[in-house]
């Protein structure tokens, strides 16, 4: 497999609540027949492509919050700017209900013209002018990200004041996923982070499964294959996505 190169860059740090990790650069030689299979996530991803768009997307693209695992295809080199924005990073900056972007690419033109040097400015002039989330939707995703998704939706509901429906309701709009299925899926990103660690068994305890075959169900649903065959297939860090089978 040609070698990946992953570059960081700190972004300004008024910028740091809208994302959930820092800029980065990266650049993949072009290799026929590539494929990846790429998690269900909590985070919304921009990509700003440096030379050519690859895989027939567009130029620069945001990539919403997704509840099942999808094949991404590679056809070209890629050399690209990627962002990870946390779900009300993406309704402060592009002020649009994050429901309308869940498993969707979207062409995005603000940022297409954009620089690394130069994404700072932008942001901030997007997040200057967009909405800011509700705060008791706000108060929700930081329990929820917090605990890892580990905290019963009646509890929250509760402690902002609201009903569990109009919470589910205003929450989805802002957040993207309903506030359950965010659960479930920041659980599972959390299992994926630990799985290289130790044993399934204790793992999934930890991430607050009831037992291994509870997480086990989860996998087939999220990752179409098993713990043991997601680990046979892990690349080096510098991957953003495990390669398909």
């Amino acid at each position: 497999m040609p070698l990946a190169l992953s570059v960081a860059t700190q972004p300004d740090p008024r910028l740091r609540p809208l994302l959930s990790r820092d800029y980065l650069r990266f650049r993949q030689p072009e290799e026929e027949g590539a494929a990846w299979l790429a998690p269900p996530s909590t985070a919304v991803t921009v990509i700003i492509n440096m030379g050519e768009a690859f895989g027939g997307l567009p130029h620069a693209f945001v990539a919403g919050p997704s509840d099942a695992c999808d094949v991404v295809s590679m056809h070209g080199e890629i050399d690209c700017v990627e962002l990870k924005l946390t779900p009300l990073g993406a309704y402060r900056l592009f002020g649009v209900p994050v429901s309308e972007l869940v498993n969707e690419v979207v062409a995005l033109t603000e940022l297409a013209d954009l620089r690394p040097e130069r994404l700072d400015d932008g942001l901030l002039r997007l997040a200057d002018a967009g909405p800011a989330p509700a705060g008791e939707v706000a108060w929700v995703w930081r329990r929820l990200h917090a605990a890892h998704g580990n905290v019963p939706i009646a509890a929250l509901a509760a402690e902002v004041g609201w009903s569990r429906r109009h919470l589910v309701d205003r929450f989805r709009a802002q957040a993207g996923l309903a506030p359950k299925t965010l659960a479930r899926v920041l659980r599972f990103e959390e299992l994926l982070r630990r799985l290289p660690t130790g044993r399934f068994a204790e793992v999934a305890a930890d991430c607050g499964y009831y037992d291994q075959a509870h997480m086990n169900r989860d996998f087939r649903e999220f990752a179409g294959t098993t713990p043991g065959d997601w680990l046979a297939r892990v690349p080096s860090v510098q991957y953003p996505w495990v390669p398909a089978p």
